[in-house]
This record gives C-alpha cells, structure tokens and sequence, in this order.
C-alpha cells in the first residue's frame, strides 16, 4: 500500500523567502517613521539622520530580492508606499517645522505639492519601469530629492545656521525638487552596478574616492555629492538631445542613394 504523502501547493517552496527583502522595507519604513516623530518634536539632524539611514535600507531591499531572485509584486507595491512616508511625507514635514513655519499657508502647501509629486513619480516608475531605459530614470527620484533635503539641514549645521533667508531658500528649493522629480529629465540609475556582476577596476577605485570625500566631512560633503546628482540630470538629458539631434541632422544632409534602374526601364 502506498503511502500518501500531503502535496505541498504549488508556489509555496519560496515564500518564506520573501521575507528578507521586506524585512530592508520595514526597516525603511521605521526609519522614515522615526524621522516624522523626530521633526515634530523639534530634533531636526536625528530626523535627518533618520531619512539618510532609510534611504540606505531602500537601497538595499531591492539589490536584496535580485541577489537572491525573490523580486515579487507585492515587494514592489510594499516598497512603493513606503518610500512615499519615508522620502515623500517625512521631509516634507521636517522642512515644513525646520524652516517653512513662518510662511503658514504658503509654507504647507509647497511640502503637499512636494509630497503629491513624489507620489506621482512613484506612480509613474511603477507603470514605466518595464518600458523605460533602465540605464536612467525619469525624472529626479524620491529618495534623492529627500536625501537632499536632509542633507542641506546637517549642512546648515555644520556651517553653523542658514540666515534669516534661509526660508525662502527652502521654499524655492521644495518646488523645484517637486517639478523635478514629475519631469522628463534623465538621471543615472546605476542600475548596471550590480555587485554580483563584474566591472572595470576603475569602478571599484570612484567607489572607494566617493566613500573617501564624504567621510572626509560627511555633512558637508554628502551635500555636494547630492547636488552633483541633481545637476547631472539637466546636463546629461541636454547632451542626449544635442547627440540625438545631430544624429537626426546627419540623416537629413545625406543625399538618397542612387536606385538601380529596373530591367523593364532598360533598353
């Protein structure tokens, strides 16, 4: 008599899996958590801190599940919300209580229109990310646009204080870090820096120079690394279209090549 044995369902071997890049997520999720209960009660740099920290475990969840092929849907929707709390919600109300106060109204409308523009542009990767380069991404991406934010703050610290106009400098730079994370501009993904494949030693030597210069002064340096990112998108998305408007150019000055003559028009 055979003996029967429980059939485990089919699809059930690797769920458990699934745990680990989610356990990166929640941990991006908490730190963004944090970071909000840190601003409103007035401990702007741990906030910043806390948005900078959650920023790197978003880094990590995704190379995570595709080092380890456990990349699912729900992954993907999960990771989603969480970066809208953790790079939309957070920085928009650490800017709101570190400078924005004092314009009122003003002042919490430019963090929703922040907060509302990066919940688009997620909602755009999530749609295009199947049909889009994945050498760039479209439009300035939510953790940069918050990590900048954060950083500008622990710049101001290390500094010593923004002036007095430093409000209208936040509010500038909240509505065009807004516009640029809904444009069209080209920022670099590094997505073809995969660690498990194999790069040019050069790679790994501006790694190790980048790690260098912001160790050097993390909060001074961390800042100007962050706006060469958010310059580099202008300018790359500028040079692509001058290279593809010459490209264009060439093909118009070419002058048609000559048909063979058919048989039926010879004589």
């Amino acid at each position: 008599m055979k003996s029967r044995r429980k059939e485990k369902p089919r699809g059930t071997g690797k769920r458990g899996i699934y745990v680990l890049p989610n356990l990166f997520t929640s941990a991006s999720l908490f730190s963004g958590f944090y970071a909000i209960i840190a601003a409103i009660q007035g401990r702007y740099e741990t906030a910043a801190i806390a948005i900078l920290i959650s920023c790197l475990f978003d880094g990590l969840d995704g190379k995570v599940a595709r080092f380890t092929n456990t990349t699912s849907k729900f992954g993907t929707e999960y990771d989603s919300l969480s970066d809208l709390i953790a790079f939309g919600i957070a920085p928009a109300i650490l800017a709101f209580q570190w400078a924005l106060k004092p314009f009122g109204r003003l002042g919490w409308l430019a963090c929703f229109m922040y907060v509302i523009c990066g919940a688009l542009r997620l909602a755009r990767f999530n749609v295009q990310k199947n049909t889009v380069e994945a050498k760039y991404f479209k439009g300035l991406p939510i953790p940069a646009a918050a990590s900048f934010i954060s950083s500008l703050l622990l710049f101001s610290n290390a500094l010593g204080g923004l002036a007095e106009s430093k409000h209208i400098l936040i509010i500038t730079m909240i509505y065009i870090l807004s516009f640029l994370m809904v444009s069209s501009i080209n920022y670099p993904s590094f997505k073809e820096l995969e660690l498990k494949n194999q790069k040019p030693f050069n790679v790994l030597v501006a790694f190790v120079l980048v790690l260098l210069v912001i160790a050097y002064k993390p909060k001074i340096m961390l800042f100007f690394v962050l706006v060469i990112y958010i310059l580099s998108g202008p300018i790359i998305t500028m040079y692509r279209s001058q290279k593809r408007l010459a490209v264009a150019n060439r093909h118009l000055e070419k002058p048609p090549t000559a048909q063979p003559a058919k048989k039926s028009d010879q004589i």
